[in-house]
């Protein structure tokens, strides 16, 4: 997964320079204000704090998110953002001798405070502060064909709520279609008051998406 996102990023980029380079020929007016709307998919894992003895894996989920574009000059400009993400992790082993896989999602409200630079008209670099809003949390536990899945409300209690984070990303664009590629990182660990059964970690995701902007 982790290739083909990189792949990704590579045809984004050459696709960029490409219709940049054939739009050069044209008189293009300055950009205005726009709005927008994304959706694609996370794939995330954590960093855990005190040196946990769990290992994990990387978790698949969604992301979908609106926009709104305020160009502060040329080639800069300001991106806030409303964001759902789903967040979490996989971990496998073993459980009285037999295999067992436990996933643990996190849904979050997200609000990216972005900006952009714009080094050609096509394509943009994007950095940030992000401010992360825990929403809920699933686990699924699966042993012996046997699925378990609880929606976790009381550890939920001992967890930090708001959370503050970093991002950054590119983008390329042709017309109204904007492809989106974005690392962002927790700068606090999950762990609100100390008293979570949750072992401490910062989330960290790759997020891929494609959307449209008006």
């Amino acid at each position: 997964m982790k290739q083909i996102i990189v792949v990704t990023a590579a045809l984004l980029l050459a696709g960029a320079v490409k219709v940049n380079a054939q739009e050069k020929t044209s008189t293009d007016k300055k950009d205005g204000v726009h709005i927008g709307v994304r959706a694609g998919v996370n794939l995330s894992n954590l960093i855990q704090d005190n040196n946990a003895n769990t290992t994990t894996g990387s978790k698949l989920g969604l992301n979908a998110a609106v926009f709104l574009e305020l160009p502060i000059t040329d080639g800069f400009s300001v991106q806030p953002e409303l964001q759902f993400s789903q967040k979490g992790y996989k971990e496998t082993g073993s459980f009285l001798g037999s295999p067992y896989e436990y996933h643990k999602t996190t849904n979050f409200i997200e609000v990216p405070l972005l900006a952009k630079f714009k080094p050609t008209k096509n394509f943009g670099i994007l950095i940030g502060p992000q401010f992360s809003f825990l929403a809920s949390t699933q686990t699924k536990f699966t042993v012996n064909n046997s699925t378990f899945e609880n929606e976790v409300k009381q550890d939920n209690d001992n967890l930090r709520k708001n959370i503050l984070g970093g991002v950054v990303g590119i983008e390329a664009s042709s017309g109204p279609v904007v492809f989106d590629l974005r690392y962002n990182l927790d700068f606090q660990n999950n762990n609100g008051d100390g008293t979570s059964s949750t072992p401490k970690y910062k989330n960290q995701v790759i997020a891929l998406s494609v959307g449209f902007r008006f």
